[in-house]
């Protein structure tokens, strides 16, 4: 499995418009960068290689990369129109979506409890997402929406009935066809000039024209994590998200023994 990170964007939510900021990936936990505690993981379940879509500031992420992850294990892309709009960048990944390997795709900007990816990983859905019932965010959330046990929509805007909806926490994984196809959508969403916007539109047009069961899903529910987009999310990930991480573990044994 190929490991397939956005990492390119400016931050605008969290920086502004016109900022020198190194990118969010970069942000530092008690030493840690983002970056960092992502290879860390990622080589302790083996995947086979990280790839990068770099833009914004790409040298400073490259040079944490390659310092703190196996010689070989880090390549990149480099999204050079990063400012336009997110869909590129999944787009410049092409290479791996196409590879024919199974691929899990990241957000570089979450910060997370081990677990949430472990479930990922370990899912026998190969193409799989992740929900949280407990929404995270406060503004602008990614959606998951499912209706009998099956996921029927997905994005920032969803129209499907549901009877369960949660927030996506930026992570899935999609065996070699369903990848594919992803990259065919990014592709058809480009060729329209719609390229502002989510790049999650990819991902919907996949799941709306594939047969129902296509999509998985795994509940991580009470999971510690955040995506940092705002200075709001940045705040709760400083003072609530990270301190939890470390008590996670201790939360389950207590609650197993009552």
């Amino acid at each position: 499995m190929k490991a397939l990170m956005l990492a390119a964007g400016l931050g605008r939510r969290l920086f502004g418009d016109e900022n020198h900021e190194p990118p969010k990936a970069l942000l530092r936990f008690e030493g840690q960068s983002l970056l960092e505690r992502h290879i860390e993981l990622l080589q302790a379940h083996n995947i086979e290689e990280l790839v990068l879509v770099v833009g914004h500031e790409k040298d400073l992420l490259l040079d944490e990369a390659h310092r703190v992850s196996h010689p070989g294990f880090v390549r990149s892309f480099e999204n050079p129109r990063y400012r336009e709009g997110p869909i590129l960048s999944l787009a410049t990944g092409e290479q791996v979506l196409r590879s024919g390997s199974d691929v899990l795709f990241m957000d570089a900007d979450v910060l997370y409890h081990p677990l949430l990816l472990e479930k990922l990983l370990v899912s026998p859905k190969r193409s799989c997402f992740l929900i949280d019932r407990e929404f995270q965010s406060d503004d602008d959330p990614v959606k998951i929406c499912l209706k009998d046990g099956r996921v029927v929509d997905f994005g920032k805007i969803v129209d499907a009935e549901y009877d369960t909806v949660g927030e996506w926490p930026g992570f899935m994984k999609m065996e070699p066809r369903v990848a594919s196809l992803v990259m065919d959508a990014a592709l058809e969403i480009i060729a329209s000039g719609e390229i502002e916007g989510a790049y999650e539109r990819a991902m919907r047009a996949v799941l709306m024209s594939e047969p129902e069961g296509t999509f998985g899903f795994e509940d991580v529910t009470g999971i510690p994590w955040v995506e940092i987009d705002y200075p709001s999310d940045l705040k709760k990930a400083t003072s609530k998200v990270f301190p939890r991480i470390g008590d996670y573990l201790a939360e389950i044994v207590v609650k197993e023994a009552d």
